[in-house]
Order: C-alpha cells, then structure tokens, then sequence
C-alpha cells in the first residue's frame, strides 16, 4: 500500500513512464494479495476445493494473469531503465506517461487473454469445476482438455516468459555495461539490487513453474510436481518492493520520507508522555523533601 501512495503521488506531480509501469506492477500484486487466500484455503483443505465453485475459475485466472502481469511490467521497466542511461537527453524530454499507459493497457489485455484458458478448460468437458463441492480446482484435466491446454501453457511459457527474460537480460546486462563505465557507486549500487530483484522473480519465482509447461507438453500430462513450484510463484510479491525500492532515487526519498511521517506521527505522544513523566518525577521529590 505505501508503494501505492508513493506511486500515485508521483504521478500527480511528474508522471513519467516507469512510474506508470510501477503503479500497474503495484496493482497486480494488490490483486494477487486479495485473492491469495483462497488458494490458501484450498492447500489447507488437501488441494481440495471447499468454496463455492464459481470462485475455481475466477481466483485461477486472476492468480495466473498477476504472474504473467509481472513478468510483462518487469520487462517494460527494464527497458525504460535501460533507455534512462543509454540515452538520458532523449529520455529526460519525453516523460511519455501516455505511452506507458497504452504499454500497460496492453500487458492487461496479453495476460488476460492468455490466462482466459482456465475458463475454456473449466467449461470443457467433465472437468473439475463441475464435480461435487469436494472436488479438486484446476488440478484434474481429461485427453481432450489436455489437447487445448499443454500447448497453450507451452506458448504462455515462451510468450510470457522466455521473450520477456530474453529482453530484461539484455537490457538490464547492456546497463550494468553502461554504467559500469562511469564513477556514480551510488547509481551503481542501486541498479545492481534492482537487477537482483528482477532476476529473483524471473529464476525462481516464475522459472520452475514455467519449466513445467514445458515438461507437461513433452510428456503430455501435467507434472505432478507443478503444484509444488507453484507456490514459488506467490514470492514475487515479496520480492516486488526490492524492485520498487532499486528503481529510482525520487522513489527512494519519497519512501524514506513517508516512513518519516508515519513515524513521526507518534512523536508528539511520546513527547507529551515523557513530559508528564518528567513532572511527576520533579513532583516526587519535590514532596520528598525533608522540612
């Protein structure tokens, strides 16, 4: 939340690009948190599905589109940083908030359309979400859902994976090059823990979960194991606020400030409380004062 705040409040006073990829990368992560605690109502229960079942497909589709959601705004940062430093004049002169938004529109629509296979798989066929209310959630696929799924998740695993580690590794390689060449440690410093952070999620939160799409279309089941790799998946929202943090110096102060009024906030009440403390004191020994 307080990434929302900074987020917002910058963009009201400069919007920038990468300030609108970050804000979108903040609310996929909310989204991710609202409904993370109905897969950990069904890991609870076994891998079984004790909730109404019209929250099967909708708490999948939303899980699956906010990891893909970060794999495509990691990348669109990545480049935006890369630009920043490889051609800062240019960079510094088109703040391109609009373009950002429509990038960022279209990452939504890319994730979206993409994870809408779990409610084509649902749907089709004596799948899972029509069984009784004890049954599993995405977890049970017949010959002729597995047909329309493996290849779908393999091409979710190239297209929303692959070409976007691709891209962040190069950009993110080309910058650690440029900046490698001048003498701000500080600079330095920061990007090498952004580049950290990015790299986190795509190795191991998202890269053994992918690496299962391709293992299922291979073997032309889905591995067992994937259930397991999946709740790797879920640390990205913890590794989020690394990147938030390392993605800029303004977000850095506007963090840094923010936490100083928050605590500050009790300031005057641990003031107030230590001046009554220090009165009773003097009050004390003033009766305590031999006559």
């Amino acid at each position: 939340m307080m990434a929302l705040v900074i987020f917002v409040g910058k963009l009201r006073r400069r919007p920038v690009a990468v300030d609108v990829l970050l804000l979108n990368l903040t609310l996929s992560d909310l989204l991710l948190l609202l409904f993370l605690p109905f897969r950990m109502v069904e890991a609870a229960s076994a891998m079984r599905w004790p909730l109404p079942l019209v929250f099967c497909p909708l708490s999948g589709f939303l899980f699956f589109t906010t990891i893909y959601l970060t794999s495509l705004f990691l990348t669109a940062v990545s480049i935006e940083r890369f630009l920043s430093v490889a051609y800062p004049l240019w960079y510094k002169a088109r703040p391109r908030p609009g373009q950002a938004s429509l990038v960022s529109g279209a990452c939504w629509l890319l994730a979206s359309a993409h994870c809408s296979v779990v409610y084509v798989t649902e749907f089709s066929g004596n799948s899972s979400y029509s069984q009784t209310m004890n049954s599993t959630c995405y977890l049970e696929f017949e010959e002729d859902q597995l047909a329309v799924l493996l290849p779908v998740r393999l091409e979710v695993a190239v297209v929303l994976f692959g070409v976007p580690l691709l891209i962040t590794s190069y950009c993110y390689g080309r910058l650690v090059w440029v900046l490698s060449r001048g003498t701000n440690h500080r600079r330095q410093q920061r990007v090498v823990g952004l580049v950290a952070a990015t790299l986190l999620n795509f190795l191991v939160c998202f890269g053994p979960y992918n690496v299962s799409h391709v293992v299922g279309y291979i073997k032309g089941e889905s591995p067992a194991w994937r259930n397991y790799v999946l709740l790797l998946s879920t640390l990205n929202s913890c590794v989020d606020p690394l990147v938030y943090y390392f993605s800029s110096s303004g977000f850095q102060a506007d963090f840094h400030e923010l936490l100083r009024r928050l605590t500050a906030g009790r300031g005057p009440w641990k003031q107030e409380g230590s001046t009554k403390l220090k009165k009773n004191e003097e009050g004390g020994s003033h009766g305590s004062c031999p006559t």
